[in-house]
């Protein structure tokens, strides 16, 4: 019972796949990393073991006290190593009962799998003995890694961020993740070839950030992202397909409020008991003693106990607990060379969340509302996103519906998909999903700004080339300020008594309605719109209308109160910034590592495809960006696979690594960097090699 406004993707694809006839095979006879000049591992491994045991060693050069960090928390022993400002974590791992999970899982793990999550590890494990004064002095105390931690870690992320994010925030309030995407297939395509847009959007920092490489074994060639510290691609393509995931309206996880009586709960007018166990949580002091405190965790029919008082208690329930083989079903979905192969793979419904986006060599284009969704007894999408009441069996669901019973469109006649966190109903126009069709707790009727920009942008332009479609992907035009700036000038020729409100409606009139460096009004327009309240229903005359989805909201329900909010907002521009048509690049940077730029882009709230969402604001008024287009792919499937690619951030977080961050010197310029994908690009971009040597990587001379 949630709605994930969050971030996207994750994890792992195991990818072995074929090289396309027309590229020269390299001939490797000796496993090898590839560093380019971007930090980018090229990884030329003779076997998987090898690839896998590389995989290990680049996350750990490029992230090794991040995933140390992250480890620890994932583990539930941060207190443990770090003092008592970690204790609420650790207590809800072990109340989550995570480190059983990951034990039940490694059990049931696919044979193929544990070994490559033991080979990633050895990988991580040698870097770290080998480059000691990387390791920071506070985190030497999480090694060694084993392959239970890639398990721990996988679940804490999946389980805590994504599946259950909403939930235990919910949890949190009892007394904005997203993504885009594009399918364009060859009927739509100016070179009658297939294109995919990869766009997760992800907070940049810890368990979000990504890692970019390549792996080529003489089966094996695959590039991409998944989260640091995860094995495998999570969102990535070969040469013959390519995938992406985002962030879904899923309602896969919900909070059950519990009527506490004679030390059980009631369900159906019966007391039961809960199951009680455990655990034991070691917290370091500040004296550098490490004392031991007990937890009692309480678990009902429903699932873990999360918060407790004196006659109610909550549990949380969530789909998922189930799917060991998270990583088989992705590297079936990698190792696929055609759609048949790929949807088979989908059909095993290990993957608990997220929509997939698919395109081909061949043409094909595909959406899935995926995710592991109840099959709930009644109710609709407004009564379970919300606490649901536990105390009957009828609310209590024990199974999800299968692949055929989800959304999903393939190759559909307008030649186009489209998802930017929307529901399902609206990946293409006309619309050929309708919510009739399917249960009322599947997902939400609505569709925002940001998928109406995506929708305008795909639907307007009959012969998409390859430069355009990254046009779009790079777009920073404001749909709310097309749709409500009319309206706001209207009511400033009404109400607008003084000199300011004239200037300022002089300053939107010459805005270019973008939120580009040296656009001037965008601030202003952004303080406004924010001001307002821009998601909420009553700031207009005409709400959003499922009848009218792509020109609603529209009009100012209350022009004169916008008016006032527009006077309130421009003196506190000018006090802070000394003119109202301020370049945007001005108030809003990039900064990261050592760099701090001017930055494009804007929160997706008020309709802008290129997401950058503000973080941290300092006295003086100037917002940094905190999250967004994180990892970007536009990739054309045609002879050879032409891709643009991005990580947005750079491709380490290591103090000092001149990778940190120097990415952004082309986000902050709307540009992106070719992908080097075939043999020979790689050879021209090299910057250094690393080669295996007796299990042991040494760098070559």
């Amino acid at each position: 019972m949630k709605i994930h406004k969050v971030y996207l993707i994750l994890l792992l694809a195991l990818v072995p796949w074929g090289l396309h006839a027309q590229s020269a095979k390299p001939k490797i006879k000796e496993t090898r990393i590839v560093w380019d000049t971007w930090g980018v591992p090229h990884i030329y491994a003779k076997n998987n073991e090898d690839l896998f045991m590389a995989m290990g060693w680049t996350h750990m050069h490029d992230h090794a006290n991040l995933i140390l960090d992250l480890f620890a928390k994932s583990r539930g022993r941060a207190a443990e190593y770090w003092g008592k400002r970690y204790l609420s974590n650790d207590m809800l791992v072990h109340t989550m009962q995570f480190p059983k999970l990951a034990k039940d899982w490694w059990a049931k793990q696919n044979k193929t799998q544990k070994k490559l999550f033991t080979a990633f590890v050895k990988g991580m494990n040698q870097y770290a003995e080998k480059f000691p004064d990387q390791i920071k002095k506070k985190n030497k105390v999480v090694l060694p890694i084993t392959p239970e931690d890639i398990n721990l870690h996988m679940i804490y992320v999946v389980f805590t961020r994504f599946v259950g994010g909403e939930e235990l925030g919910r949890v949190q309030q009892w007394k904005d993740k997203g993504s885009n995407t594009y399918a364009v297939a060859p009927s739509r395509s100016a070179s009658k070839n297939a294109m995919l847009v990869q766009n997760p959007h992800l907070p940049w920092f810890g368990e979000f950030l990504f890692h970019e490489m390549h792996a080529i074994t003489p089966q094996h060639n695959i590039y991409g992202v998944n989260l640091v510290g995860l094995p495998g691609i999570a969102i990535g393509f070969n040469e013959y397909l390519g995938w992406s995931h985002t962030d879904n309206t899923i309602d896969n996880a919900d909070t059950y409020e519990l009527e506490l009586k004679d030390g059980g709960y009631v369900m159906d007018g019966v007391v039961k008991q809960f199951d009680k166990s455990q655990a034991t949580i070691k917290v370091k002091g500040k004296d550098g003693q490490v004392k031991s405190q007990t937890i009692d965790i309480y678990t009902s029919a429903h699932g873990p106990v999360v918060k407790q008082g004196k006659t109610k208690a909550l549990a949380v329930r969530l789909v998922g607990r189930n799917t060991p083989n998270l990583g088989l079903q992705w590297w079936k979905m990698a190792t696929a060379k055609n759609f048949k192969q790929f949807e088979k793979a989908l059909k095993m419904g290990q993957i608990p969340f997220w929509n997939v986006m698919y395109a081909d060599k061949v043409g094909n284009i595909f959406y899935l509302f995926n995710g592991q969704v109840p099959v709930r007894a009644e109710g609709g999408w407004k009564f379970w996103n919300r606490i649901v009441p536990g105390n009957t069996s009828k609310t209590l669901w024990t199974k999800v519906h299968p692949y055929k019973d989800l959304p999903k469109i393939k190759n559909p006649a307008q030649g186009w998909l489209q998802n930017a966190n929307d529901p399902p109903w609206s990946s293409t126009f006309p619309r050929l999903l309708d919510p009739k069709d399917f249960p009322p707790y599947m997902a939400p009727i609505r569709m925002t700004f940001r998928p109406q920009r995506s929708v305008r942008m795909l639907d307007e332009d009959k012969s998409i080339t390859f430069d355009e479609l990254l046009k779009y992907k790079l777009d920073t035009r404001s749909e709310m300020a097309d749709r409500i700036l009319d309206d706001l000038y209207a009511a400033i020729d009404k109400y607008g008594k003084n000199e300011l409100s004239k200037e300022a409606k002089k300053v939107l009139q010459n805005w270019d309605r973008e939120m580009n460096v040296d656009s001037k009004g965008a601030y202003l327009f952004y303080a406004w719109a924010s001001k307002m309240g821009y998601w909420r229903s009553k700031m207009y005359t005409k709400p959003w209308d499922p009848k009218n989805p792509r020109s609603t909201p529209d009009g100012l329900a209350n022009p004169e109160s916008a008016v006032k909010v527009l006077n309130a907002v421009a003196q506190y521009v000018k006090k802070k910034f000394g003119a109202l048509d301020v370049a945007w690049g001005k108030t809003y940077r990039l900064k990261y590592g050592k760099y701090n730029l001017p930055a494009n882009g804007a929160t997706g709230g008020i309709g802008v495809f290129r997401v950058a969402w503000p973080g941290d604001t300092d006295r003086n008024g100037v917002s940094y960006v905190g999250g967004g287009d994180s990892w970007v792919g536009v990739i054309e499937f045609g002879k050879k696979v032409r891709a643009k690619v991005l990580l947005s951030y750079g491709n380490s977080t290591q103090d000092g690594s001149k990778h940190k961050g120097d990415q952004l010197v082309l986000f902050s310029k709307k540009q992106m960097r070719d992908a080097w994908f075939y043999h020979k690009d790689v050879q021209k971009n090299k910057a250094r090699v690393e080669v295996l040597n007796k299990g042991q990587f040494t760098e070559q001379k």
